[in-house]
């Protein structure tokens, strides 16, 4: 199982290329960053020191949108930074939740993504690409260049897409139910396609916060620190509820039936421990949806992902904790999971 870092590029981005170089001494080979250009910065340009000041690890967003970038300059983007650094980059791609919205924008339609990461993995790669019309090529890209483009979804027009034409999925939550569910999806529609399963390669992203002990105590201060996450994915299952309705045979009820209590979003607070829009989000969801606990909760919960077929699981660091949650799954999780 390889292992990613997921940060916000908050300022300073000296902090941001710190811990991306701290994990990477720690045994992660991916590091990945939000990308919503309002409320944090510009990752794209972090990304080049990040690379600079690494040797190994493969950088990418968590993910871009096709709408605030046009998509020759997606490619254009990922292209040059693997030309100075080695296809050391992956592009995650999705609807633009917090990009789109706080721009005042609609989320993408899938379509749209469809035809982006087409474009995007074609130029990103040296081949040809059609921009409605006019094609074009880079024509100072490598011969050996390469762009996997890997999507993020949760419905089931999403999922069958995923399985069906990205290089790999990308699933926001690490509840082994849903994990089963989703990768079976995915999977089923590469096949469907006329693809290997083994083709689409699964990511499984969630907060990770480990805990001296599993005492009522501590676990109880790992679940405030993270259930900022479930009022984040909640912004998901909103817009699936509003497009199927209540209890879906298309969607489980064990992904959607925590938002019944929701009622809006700041995205002022996206992300974050102290976001006050995630009050309804229940402990339950937070030991599901992240993992949490004494190292070897992390290894139990990893170990059960890495049997359903999960190649890489990347941690949310965003609490008070994010070196000393780096450090723990060097030493201890890292090496119990790659031996």
């Amino acid at each position: 199982m390889d292992f990613g870092l997921v940060l916000q590029t908050d300022p300073p981005a000296s902090k941001v290329i710190s811990l991306m170089k701290r994990a990477e001494r720690n045994g992660f080979t991916y590091g990945w960053t939000f990308d919503s250009a309002v409320l944090w910065q510009e990752p794209f340009v972090i990304y080049s020191q990040i690379l600079a000041n690494t040797s190994k690890l493969k950088v990418g967003p968590m993910v871009t949108n096709p709408g605030t970038r046009t998509w020759e300059v997606t490619a254009s983007t990922f292209a040059t930074l693997n030309d100075m650094f080695g296809n050391r980059t992956v592009c995650g791609i999705g609807r633009g939740d917090s990009a789109m919205r706080v721009a005042g924008r609609t989320p993408n339609t899938l379509a749209r993504i469809s035809e982006a990461m087409k474009v995007i993995r074609a130029l990103g790669s040296g081949q040809e690409a059609d921009l409605g019309g006019t094609v074009i090529r880079f024509p100072w890209i490598k011969e050996d260049a390469e762009l996997p483009v890997w999507m993020a979804a949760y419905g089931p027009k999403a999922l069958k897409m995923t399985g069906e034409e990205a290089d790999g999925f990308i699933l926001q939550l690490a509840d082994l139910y849903l994990t089963e569910y989703m990768v079976k999806a995915v999977k089923d529609a590469a096949v469907a396609a006329g693809r290997s399963a083994d083709e689409v390669k699964i990511c499984v992203a969630a907060p990770a916060y480990v805990t001296a002990d599993d005492s009522p105590e501590a676990l109880a201060h790992a679940r405030e620190q993270c259930r900022w996450f479930g009022g984040m994915v909640g912004n998901h299952v909103a817009d699936l509820v509003s497009k199927y309705g209540e209890h879906s045979a298309a969607v489980p009820d064990e992904l959607t039936d925590y938002i019944k209590a929701r009622e809006g979003y700041d995205y002022s607070h996206h992300g974050r421990a102290d976001n006050p829009d995630t009050a309804f989000v229940p402990d339950e969801i937070v030991d599901r949806f992240c993992v949490i606990g004494p190292v070897e909760k992390h290894i139990e919960k990893l170990n059960a992902l890495r049997e359903l077929g999960v190649d890489q699981f990347a941690v949310y660091d965003m609490h008070d904790a994010q070196e000393a949650t780096i450090d723990a799954y060097g030493s201890q999780v890292i090496p119990a999971l790659t031996s």
